[in-house]
């Protein structure tokens, strides 16, 4: 009888002291994704606040073996709104979006786009304060541009774009789905990396992803499938990859609830996601 009431014990203390994690569905499935990768539970959405849900879908490669995460938040663009920070605003070089996201008040960070070793942002760059980089770049690499412009948040090919429409916006890549389909990427379309996305639904909700295996990952064809397959219910029209490695992470905290998927590194620019004043 003490063995149970210690065991009963043990239970409940290990339930009140687990931190809370990334939500994930009661009954996983494995579902195949490519050729080596599949979907061991594809997860739900949880909402932290109005206009703000979170999710994990978990998944599984067999050759090489390992099991890794991508974790997503997705924001109501009617109540969420989305800003582009620069490390710069604070007198600091670089930071992580945890930084970032203190720094401003913002509910949710993530990593944005590539960067120079001196830390220079790269490609197009454009803040609420200043045009810093006025070249949209034609490099092969750099076929996407997430911005804000009158009609809220949008992620585009970059032949689309004019940067007088945007209040804020910024080039990175390559754009993985475009009008709903798969976007032609000549170069690195299989190699395995860790992740960063952001992209908008066919609601017009802001949907932003960090795959957590820092060995390993996702390649850019399964980030492809798995955005616009409907058995995961992400569908995302418009799919834009950011800067991904060290610099992918992402930070959240609502009320009582925090989570941080730090990167190896800090970045120059993030992404923050605030609640829109009225």
């Amino acid at each position: 009888m003490i063995a149970r009431q210690l065991l009963f014990a043990s239970l409940i203390s290990t339930v009140l002291l687990s931190p809370i994690e990334w939500v994930r569905s009661q009954t996983p499935a494995k579902t195949s994704v490519g050729t080596t990768l599949s979907v061991t539970d594809p997860g739900k959405w949880r909402t932290l606040q109005k206009g703000v849900a979170l999710r994990a879908i978990a998944l599984e490669r067999t050759e090489p073996s390992y099991t890794l995460e991508l974790k997503l938040l997705r924001f109501d663009s009617q109540i969420i709104i989305p800003r582009v920070l620069i490390a710069g605003q604070w007198q600091l070089k670089s930071a992580s979006a945890k930084t970032l996201a203190e720094k401003s008040g913002a509910i949710a960070a993530i990593n944005a786009n590539y960067f120079d070793e001196k830390g220079r942002p790269l490609a197009y760059l454009k803040t609420a304060a200043q045009e810093i980089n006025r070249a949209v770049s034609k490099h092969a690499l750099y076929t996407g541009v997430f911005g804000i412009g009158e009609s809220g948040p949008f992620v585009m090919h970059r032949d689309e774009f004019q940067p007088a429409q945007a209040s804020e916006a910024l080039q990175s890549g390559p754009l993985l789905l475009h009008r709903g389909a798969p976007v032609e990427i000549t170069s690195g379309l299989g190699r395995y990396a860790r992740r960063a996305v952001i992209g908008i639904d066919k609601q017009g909700q802001i949907i932003v992803g960090v795959t957590d295996a820092l060995i390993g990952g996702l390649s850019l064809s399964e980030l492809q499938e798995i955005f616009t397959n409907s058995k995961w219910q992400l569908e995302t029209p418009e799919l834009l990859n950011l800067d991904g490695g060290g610099s992918a992470q992402l930070y959240v905290r609502s009320g009582k609830f925090e989570d941080w998927l730090p990167g190896t590194a800090e970045v120059p620019v993030g992404i923050g996601f605030f609640l829109k004043a009225h």
